[in-house]
């Protein structure tokens, strides 16, 4: 993954999903060559001179301040996770500290694990930015039991299993809208940490393997994923839609804690407590030692 060739496809990308008319500008009749704005009008937009706009656009943001940076993204209408890629892709032309400083490693703490474990009505479950499963409580090692077979090596990955195992695409029957999640979060990591090897490992690892990844790798989208709805075909108790909230760990830099819920009273919330009594016959007890292995780096 080349810093450069990642700003200029991810600004060329957000300037051909902007009409001259979403951007306020006069549309003249006549063929454009372009889908989207010119780079002209991305220039006359931000307040900056049309060769500038074409150095940053060919990956040149080292140099760039924030005011810059910021008046590109509202030319271009970049939504919040879009304007902080802009600003992390920056970063890492300029060979910056990425936002969140140095990314936690080594085995979890006792405190966190104690609270996962805690969570006995909701799947639960730690993850790092690629995406590997560090943590795991009961449940949620119960709603993701398609990843933890006998010969998954640890951590998982839902990415991984998701474009390269053959029961993916059963699992995830939302299925569009999921690869768009899984790549987006992929591509969010990438620019807050575009020098973590096993990032581009696995990122390589996917591009090379499946097409569908590779395709929507390609879009350059990215997002932030605190809270929504996802929904899962578990091979015991069949299709469930759950809430989910994820929430960035501040002690633990780059980990993110993802609980699930479904409200009382629904089909969803009959199908976790059917799950909660498939994992207390079915599933090993993860608490403790196993669930702590694994690194955040």
């Amino acid at each position: 993954m080349s810093t450069e060739s990642d700003i200029r496809a991810f600004l060329a990308s957000r300037r051909a999903k902007i009409t001259p008319r979403q951007a306020g500008l006069p549309a003249y009749g006549g063929h454009r060559r372009v889908p989207g704005l010119r780079r002209e009008e991305v220039a006359l937009l931000a307040g900056v001179s049309i060769d500038y706009y074409v150095r940053l656009e060919r990956g040149r943001l080292a140099g760039a301040s924030e005011e810059v940076l910021d008046s590109v993204a509202n030319a271009l209408q970049l939504d919040d996770a879009e304007r902080a890629h802009l600003h992390d892709l920056a970063r890492a032309a300029a060979k910056r500290p990425a936002r969140r400083g140095r990314r936690a490693r080594g085995p979890l703490p006792d405190g966190v694990m104690r609270v996962l474990n805690s969570m006995t009505d909701s799947p639960a479950f730690i993850r790092n930015g690629r995406l590997d499963i560090l943590a795991v409580n009961n449940l949620g090692r119960a709603l993701y039991s398609p990843l933890f077979t006998d010969d998954a090596a640890p951590p998982v990955n839902i990415a991984r299993y998701q474009f390269l195992d053959p029961t993916g695409r059963d699992f995830f029957p939302d299925w569009e809208e999921s690869v768009n999640t899984t790549v987006s979060l992929l591509r969010t990591e990438a620019g807050r940490a575009p020098h973590d090897s096993d990032l581009t490992g696995l990122v390589g690892e996917l591009v090379t393997r499946s097409e569908e990844f590779r395709t929507a790798w390609a879009k350059h989208n990215v997002r932030l994923h605190h809270t929504g709805r996802k929904s899962f075909r578990h091979p015991a108790v069949g299709t469930l839609t759950l809430h989910f909230d994820a929430m960035e760990l501040p002690a633990l830099p780059g980990l993110t804690l993802t609980a699930y819920s479904a409200a009382p009273g629904t089909p969803h919330h009959d199908a976790l407590r059917l799950l909660a009594t498939w994992a207390a016959t079915e599933q090993p007890d993860v608490t403790g030692a196993e669930a702590k292995d694994g690194t955040g780096s």
